[in-house]
C-alpha cells in the first residue's frame, strides 16, 4: 500500500507488549525474512508499543539515521492469559498491525497522513502487570504461579489512567495551537467501552458519537497496543483531507501515548 519494496525501508520496529523472546530481536528476524536494509530492533512499553514505535520511527527520520520505518505490532495476547482467571481472560484478542513511516521528502503512498505531534508519558504502577520473563526458571518453587501470567486492578486502571489521558491529549493539542474540536477522529486504545466513552466525554464536554471514537472492541477484543492501530485502518476513511485526527494508547507501565496525525493526501 505504500508502493515499496522492502528494501527501501532501512529501519524495522517491533513494538508489542507479548514479544516471542528476549533475543535475538523479532524484529531482527522479520528483517531478515523480507530483505529490508538498515537495522531492526524490539521495544516493548505494554499497550503502548505503537504511538511509542510511531515516536521512536519519527525520531529516526528526524535525525537523518533512517528514511523509512516499517513499525509491527504482533500481539498474541492468548499466550499470557491465565484462562482460570475469570476477571480477564476472555478480553483479549491476537492481532497483529504494520504501518510505513517515511520522510515527507521520499513518500511514495497514494493514501497519507502527516505526524503532527507527539506526546508520551509513563507513571509506574503494578496495577496490570505480567512477571513472565527468561529468569523465572532460576526459581522452580514459583515458576508456575499465577502472577507469571496476566494480572490486573482494573478498578484502579479505569481511575487512574482517564485523567492521565485526557491531560495528555489535551496538552498535546495546545502545543500544536489546535482545538478539541479541530481533532475529528479519536483511534483510541481498545480495552474498555466505558473508558473509552468517559475520556471522550471529558474532552468533548459531551457524549461522543461512534462516528468521532470508533469502536472495534466488540470485533477484535482487547488487542493490546494494536487496538487503535486496527481503529485508525478500519476507520481513517471518515477523516477528510486537511483534517486532524488522534491515536492514543494507554495500558501497563502506566505508559501513554498520543499522535496527532493530519491526512494530507486521499
Amino acid at each position: 500500500n505504500a508502493n515499496l519494496n522492502a528494501q527501501q525501508v532501512d529501519l524495522v520496529i517491533v513494538a508489542c507488549s507479548n514479544l516471542q523472546r528476549p533475543y535475538p530481536a523479532i524484529a531482527v528476524e522479520v528483517q531478515s525474512w523480507l530483505g529490508c536494509e538498515g537495522y531492526a530492533f524490539d521495544m516493548n512499553v505494554a499497550c503502548s508499543s505503537a504511538t511509542f514505535g510511531i515516536q521512536a520511527a519519527a525520531n529516526a527520520i528526524q535525525s537523518g539515521s533512517a528514511k523509512r520505518v516499517l513499525v509491527i505490532n504482533p500481539e498474541i495476547c492468548s499466550a499470557h492469559l491465565n484462562f482460570r482467571d475469570r476477571d480477564s481472560h476472555f478480553i483479549f484478542g491476537d492481532a497483529a498491525t504494520a504501518i510505513v513511516m517515511e520522510s515527507e521528502t521520499c513518500a511514495q503512498a497514494r493514501e497519507q497522513y502527516q505526524v503532527i505531534g507527539t506526546r508520551l508519558k509513563t507513571v509506574y504502577s503494578n496495577n496490570i502487570r505480567n512477571n513472565f520473563g527468561f529468569l523465572n526458571r532460576a526459581d522452580e518453587q514459583s515458576a508456575e504461579n499465577s502472577d507469571k501470567l496476566f494480572k490486573q486492578n482494573g478498578r484502579k486502571v479505569f481511575k487512574e489512567v482517564v485523567p492521565l489521558v485526557v491531560e495528555q491529549i489535551e496538552n498535546l493539542v495546545s502545543e500544536l495551537n489546535l482545538n478539541i474540536a479541530d481533532i475529528k477522529q479519536f483511534w483510541l486504545h481498545q480495552a474498555n467501552l466505558n473508558m473509552n466513552q468517559l475520556i471522550c466525554k471529558k474532552l468533548l464536554g459531551r457524549e461522543s458519537c461512534k462516528e468521532e471514537a470508533p469502536i472495534v472492541l466488540d470485533r477484535y477484543a482487547n488487542t493490546s497496543s494494536a487496538g487503535s492501530i486496527i481503529a485508525f485502518h478500519l476507520h481513517r476513511d471518515r477523516l477528510l483531507e486537511g483534517e486532524y485526527g488522534i491515536i492514543s494508547s494507554f495500558g501497563a507501565g502506566y505508559s501513554l501515548g498520543s499522535v496527532v496525525v493530519k491526512k494530507v493526501t486521499s
